[in-house]
């Protein structure tokens, strides 16, 4: 249900000189308690008064939480061309996508380095969905705006358009799925909806597009919906005693426990997909590796130049447990053989669930072996960092 959309050059975005922007569901943050703060231009909820932000994290570990991301970059692409296009850009194979079926993938410039990353969601046998990051979105639009022209001018028939009608929110938790499933009237309690899979339902019937996935670790489901009806769909998930609305801040420590990126931190223009740890993302639904022999995407030789045996990456993405204080981004990380500095923290937290410190960042090709013990200096104390596996809490998504 894509109702009316609007051309690829004209989304309004906030600027020094405007006001924040306000999502459709802005009024009713405030009313339920909402702090409001800057993020991408945007004024969202940071928290909300009746849960403090460890009782939010625990909550949407154990239950259900709702976020508004109406922030969001929501684009349709179509056109005989749209996937041939959109593989310029991105390193997913989206030709092998199955209709329905949805796929992460990044943006690269012609260094290789990521633009954006974004999910891609095969919606139809004629029609792409992807979501990208609200910080992105106006980068976003001029990248896909210039190569657009160029590939139309060489005869290509696609067309990108912004999605400006529709709010979009997200339930996470393990009691998620039961609430979608009360509102959907559906019997078989949607055991047939697969983790990165979306479809057209109706919620107490209001028509929506939703996705089963998330930003947190666990199961969940991304709705896109009218502006129009978006606060009718979020006092009706809200009706429910498991759910409670949920703000920037828990869904920072959450997706961090989850061992996902935060584009502008973890991820920018000058880092790879192979350094960033998302290797994977490249020919995820191909059992063969097209994309990965015949390239085809932006800075595809040096991405592609990475990855075998031999290959060269000068740094790697890790997880860490800290010891002492919670290491945050910019904390530099040493070498405790000879305190050569050889990486830097990109985002940490104290972990609700671990009751632990955890953080995520970039070590020299070398130190990223799981066990290896490195050194990170807080305040000005040097501080034991090790190494570990990511995710640092399972991820408790529905595979079927």
């Amino acid at each position: 249900m894509l109702a009316a959309i609007s051309n690829i050059g004209s989304r309004r975005f906030a600027t020094a000189a405007n006001k924040l922007s306000k999502t459709a569901l802005y009024d009713y943050h405030v009313q339920n308690g909402g702090k409001m703060v800057e993020f991408a231009g945007y004024s969202m909820p940071v928290q909300y008064s009746n849960l403090g932000v460890l009782a939010s994290h625990e909550w949407t570990r154990k239950n259900a939480s709702l976020f508004d991301v109406s922030h969001m970059l929501q684009t349709s692409w179509v056109g005989k061309d749209r996937i041939k296009f959109i593989e310029s850009l991105i390193v997913a194979d989206v030709e092998g996508l199955p209709v329905g079926s949805s796929t992460l993938s990044v943006f690269t410039n012609e260094n290789g380095g990521i633009i954006d990353d974004t999910v891609v969601n095969k919606r139809s046998a004629d029609a792409l969905y992807v979501v990208s990051n609200a910080g992105c979105a106006e980068k976003d639009l001029r990248h896909i705006r210039a190569h657009l022209a160029d590939f139309q001018n060489k005869g290509g028939d696609v067309d990108v358009k912004v999605i400006e009608d529709m709010s979009l929110v997200a339930i996470q938790g393990p009691k998620a799925a039961g609430i979608v499933s009360e509102l959907a009237g559906s019997s078989n309690g949607l055991k047939d909806f697969k983790f990165m899979t979306a479809r057209e339902l109706e919620l107490k019937g209001i028509p929506v597009y939703i996705s089963r996935c998330g930003y947190t670790g666990e199961d969940g489901f991304e709705i896109s919906v009218p502006h129009t009806e978006v606060v009718n769909l979020c006092k009706n998930l809200l009706a429910h005693s498991d759910a409670e609305l949920a703000g920037l801040a828990v869904r920072d420590s959450l997706r961090l426990e989850a061992g996902l990126c935060l584009y502008g931190n973890d991820l920018d223009e000058t880092v790879t997909p192979v350094e960033g740890g998302l290797t994977w993302t490249i020919d995820t639904n191909s059992e063969g590796q097209r994309r990965r022999t015949e390239g085809g995407f932006l800075g595809a030789n040096k991405v592609l130049s990475q990855i075998g045996k031999g290959a060269v990456v000068p740094r790697r993405r890790v997880g860490l447990l800290v010891d002492g204080a919670p290491a945050r981004d910019h904390v530099e990380i040493f070498s405790p053989a000879d305190g050569a500095v050889i990486g830097v923290v990109t985002s940490g937290c104290p972990s609700p669930v671990l009751k632990k410190n955890i953080a995520m960042g970039y070590v020299a090709n070398g130190f990223h072996k799981a066990g290896t013990e490195l050194q990170v200096k807080v305040r000005g104390k040097v501080q034991k960092a090790t190494v570990v596996k990511m995710p640092f809490v399972e991820h408790n998504y529905y595979r079927g």
